[in-house]
């Protein structure tokens, strides 16, 4: 991988071998941290120093925010003098095609090679990854979702941050790191997919200072949001007719649905997926929506959302999923009617819950 020159001034400070501090971490007699270190930060960049070699990889079918988290952590990388390759297990979305320096991510069943650490961005277990190969070797587990788990040797959960992307900029600024134009631009994009346009996550005053921050790098705010929301594909129009034409309403919950029949009529792909449900959650007077999506097996991958009055994320964890508490995500066993049906009563119990707690909204 090569995406910028090195940054001579930071190659001078971290190009340190692992022998200069002992051995290489063995991930297969290392022992998993159960709670994260006083500074995680400080940790991270520790293991990055001593090493020479890192693999970065994501959650398989990545979306936004760890495409450009990854491009962003092997732009840091190299600019400390470190060897990179950067893996995922699916094909990047075709709104992220145009991040610079996406053309490094490699897509791979499995990995291979010697690494002095794997980096894994918004994984809550090594299956989340879905690339065998990863048990053997040292991992920083990076992740900003309340469902977030310390699996990992090395583990980052901040659940308050927008995005994971904003976390590796305070890895890149603590370490003293350069945030170019390139990076500031895929970190840009990792805040605006993450918070779906700066509507969901844990947004506050700081999402906005990180935007302002990453524009005054060189972000064009007004340039990353029209390559990420005018990409949309055909096939991706169609399956989103298809599922309005599903849609389903009862009094504050709203509910749609495409079949794998719908699936291969459009033509779409697991991507053209990503952000159905929020046509959904968009309907006047609705306070919860789900979209749910078959799979060629028959299993039933489904998308939450919540304006704030249920907790999806909970909801989504008793069914095995995670996520943040306005946006959530979980695959359940088939067929569609008895998913929906046990989605519907989570999210009926969850609305009845949150109207014992405040008033109704007029």
């Amino acid at each position: 991988m090569n995406l910028i020159p090195s940054n001579p001034a930071l190659d001078a400070a971290s190009a340190t071998p692992w022998k200069a501090f002992g051995d290489a971490p063995d991930a297969r007699s290392s022992s998993l941290h159960a709670t994260p270190p006083e500074d995680p930060i400080a940790a991270i960049l520790k293991v990055l120093r001593r090493g020479e070699r890192f693999l970065v990889c994501s959650h398989s079918w990545p979306d936004g925010d760890a495409v450009g988290s990854m491009i962003a952590v092997g732009m840091f990388l190299e600019q400390i003098g470190k060897q990179v390759d950067l893996v995922t297990a699916d094909r990047i979305p075709a709104n992220c095609r145009s991040l610079p320096g996406v053309g490094a991510i490699r897509t791979e069943v499995r990995v291979h090679g010697l690494y002095d650490a794997a980096i894994l961005l918004e994984c809550d277990g090594l299956a989340r990854a879905k690339l065998p190969g990863l048990e053997d070797l040292f991992l920083i587990n990076i992740d900003h979702h309340v469902s977030g788990r310390p699996f990992a040797h090395l583990n980052w959960i901040d659940p308050d941050a927008a995005s994971v992307g904003e976390l590796i900029y305070r890895l890149v600024k603590a370490a003293g790191g350069a945030v170019t134009p390139q990076m500031a631009t895929c970190l840009y994009a990792t805040v605006l997919t993450d918070t779906a346009g700066f509507c969901f996550g844990a947004i506050q005053a700081s999402t906005f200072d990180l935007a302002r921050n990453l524009t005054l790098a060189g972000a064009d705010p007004i340039r990353i949001a029209q390559d990420v929301c005018f990409s949309t594909s055909t096939s991706k129009m169609l399956l989103l007719g298809a599922a309005l034409g599903n849609l389903k309403r009862e009094g504050q919950l709203v509910w749609l649905w495409v079949t794998q029949e719908d699936m291969v009529r459009t033509g779409a792909g697991d991507e053209d997926c990503e952000g159905i449900v929020n046509f959904a959650v968009c309907v006047s007077g609705v306070e919860a929506a789900v979209f749910l999506r078959e799979l060629p097996e028959g299993r039933i991958r489904m998308s939450l959302r919540s304006k704030g009055r249920v907790n999806v994320a909970a909801i989504a964890g008793r069914l095995g999923g995670g996520g943040h508490e306005n946006l959530a995500g979980c695959t359940v066993e088939g067929p569609l009617d008895r998913a929906r049906d046990e989605i519907l009563a989570e999210l009926r119990h969850g609305l009845a819950s949150s109207s014992l707690r405040m008033p109704e909204i007029p």
